[in-house]
């Protein structure tokens, strides 16, 4: 589909949206996003929320074991990898037909406040809000877009599945893509912490973002199944040299050090099953998987019940 063509979701709905993409490794986490989206808000008859899931888009998995660039250096893309979901992140303006105002997130990003604040707030002309990071992997400018409120109709240039392909002609680079260090910075303005609370929740967390992958809540104890690194720092003659190195010691994911971020997981969770959002045989397929701890159910009848 060209960056200008108008199809689908947008030429028939204009009403703002929420896209959580993800894939099967955070199906479970997705699911409670979407509904803690609409529980947590005064409006949520005004907006829609819609899953990308990775696995829906060939054009990913085409370039299953194909080399492509990262951080200046040639990597090789895999399905398999938790992330995987990564470069949907740009696919939301063609859903909406380069239409109307929508909202991307992370399926570890859980609703705390009224996302509608965030989806009807004045954007002053800018056509992405994103929460600054600076000095963040070393970079002064890094802005997270595991948060994004775009303006579509200012976005028709985005088309996810050619940029995808350019990362692997080696014309584009995959931390400067997701990173918007291919867009004008006069077009990106900042969204405050609140709006994606790095593994942080108190009075002023709106969406909370669990985003430290080993200690997600609801994979305690599961064995890793992503490469976890390190950077060492060292001198060689007339720079400093960065190297990232598996660290082997770490095998199996960690509890959350945030007693609260676990709780309000799983009685999300819980409320889920309670009214039938989520099967029961859901979660325990997740857990057959080893995409959810295996104690997920004690946890849940532990926790005490959200209040209304």
């Amino acid at each position: 589909m060209g960056p200008g063509k108008r199809t689908g979701f947008g030429a028939a709905n204009l009403r703002p949206c929420v896209f959580i993409h993800t894939n099967q490794k955070q199906n479970l986490g997705a699911l409670v996003s979407a509904y803690s989206l609409k529980r947590t808000s005064r409006h949520a008859d005004r907006f829609d929320v819609r899953t990308i899931r990775a696995e829906d888009h060939p054009f990913l998995a085409a370039r299953e074991g194909q080399r492509f660039l990262r951080g200046g250096e040639k990597r090789v893309w895999t399905m398999d990898d938790l992330q995987s979901f990564t470069p949907l992140r740009f696919l939301p303006p063609a859903l909406m037909g380069y239409q109307g105002r929508a909202a991307i997130i992370d399926p570890d990003i859980f609703a705390v406040g009224d996302v509608w604040d965030l989806l009807d707030r004045d954007m002053q002309g800018k056509s992405i809000l994103a929460r600054p990071r600076p000095g963040y992997s070393g970079n002064p400018d890094y802005i997270a877009t595991s948060v994004m409120l775009l303006d579509c109709g200012k976005l028709q240039h985005w088309n996810c599945e050619r940029e995808f392909g350019e990362l692997f002609e080696f014309k584009r680079d995959y931390l400067k893509w997701t990173q918007l260090g291919y867009e004008s910075r006069e077009t990106v303005g900042a969204l405050e912490p609140g709006w994606n609370d790095f593994d942080h929740l108190d009075a002023n967390t709106k969406l909370l973002h669990n985003t430290k992958r080993r200690t997600q809540p609801w994979k305690t104890g599961l064995p890793i199944d992503f490469t976890m690194r390190r950077r060492l720092f060292g001198m060689l003659p007339g720079n400093w040299l960065m190297r990232i190195v598996p660290i082997p010691a770490v095998t199996s994911y960690r509890p959350h050090p945030d007693p609260n971020q676990e709780r309000y997981f799983f009685a999300l969770l819980r409320e889920c099953l309670d009214r039938g959002v989520i099967e029961e045989a859901t979660v325990r397929d997740e857990m057959k998987r080893q995409n959810v701890r295996s104690d997920a159910f004690d946890v849940i009848r532990r926790v005490p019940p959200l209040a209304a």
